[in-house]
Order: structure tokens, then sequence, then C-alpha cells
């Protein structure tokens, strides 16, 4: 077994779409950023590659490459799935928080956990998703940006290796 973590940041602007999760959540400004700016996804990502040894979002899925301009972090996912397969392991379990100020989260936490079981093929009472606020504090807490970390834990399919 292995564990990862991820975190990312990004600043919130008008205009964008916030989407956290695959989501889609309802405000005046969203995730500034090469693609959707998924920050949630995109911890997600960092969380899985750095458990397999894989690198970083970036190495993969870089910001100066045209083809990722807008795209679905949920593709980005999936391409991190095949990844993870590819290099013999499964995702067993994934903890992660969303930070920011407004909006509240609460009601979309559990569509947000339910896209992610759909994405990830794993069970939802192998997802947990929390929102925290800053408390006011630093550019998240100023409404200016979004942050969110997770950690995930995956297993060798093939454990014959270990044997």
């Amino acid at each position: 077994m292995r564990i990862g973590t991820g975190w990312d940041l990004h600043r919130l602007a008008e205009g964008r779409r916030l989407i956290l999760g695959g989501v889609h959540i309802p405000f005046h400004s969203g995730e500034e950023a090469h693609s959707d700016g998924d920050v949630l996804i995109h911890a997600i990502i960092d969380s899985i590659l750095g458990a397999a040894a894989m690198g970083d979002i970036g190495t993969h899925f870089p910001p100066s490459d045209k083809q990722y301009k807008n795209i679905s972090s949920l593709i980005l996912l999936e391409k991190t799935l095949a990844l993870l397969a590819q290099a013999g392991y499964r995702i067993i379990n994934l903890d992660t928080t969303i930070i920011l100020q407004e909006p509240k989260l609460k009601p979309y936490i559990e569509i947000i956990r339910e896209k992610l079981a759909g994405a990830l093929s794993i069970d939802l009472d192998g997802i947990s998703v929390k929102a925290k606020t800053k408390e006011n504090v630093d550019a998240t807490g100023e409404g200016k940006a979004i942050e969110s970390m997770a950690s995930v834990l995956i297993e060798k399919i093939d454990n014959s290796i270990w044997v």
C-alpha cells in the first residue's frame, strides 16, 4: 500500500464557472486556470500520481500544452487513472478538503462524493469530501482564491510481485 497527498490553489475570477469534483457550483466567480480549474480534482490527481511516484499534474498535463485549454478535469482524472492502472495500482480510499470562504458547500458535498465515486470506480464510503473556510485570513479567506487538499491510499493490484 502507498499513500499520496495533493494540494492545489487557484485564484477566483469573475465570469468563470466554479467546478468542484466535476460538479458545477452556482457562484459569481470560478477558478482561474488553463483547464476548467477544478482544484479538487487537481489535488486528487496530484495525490494519485504522488502515491504511485509518477510525478505531478504539471508533468503529465502541462498548462503550456494547448490540448488542455479549458479541458474538463474529469478527463485529466480519467487519464491519470489509466496511468495508475498501467502501473498496477488501484485506489482504496480518498480523503479531501476544499478550502474557500464562500459559497457554502454543504448542499453539494454528497453530489461531489457521488461524482467522484463514479469517476474513480470506488464505493461511496471510500470517498470523503470536507469543506472549510480560512476564517477571513489570507487570499483564500478574503474570497480571492480557493484551495483543496487530498490524500489517497492505493494498493498494488498484482500482489504476486511482493512474494
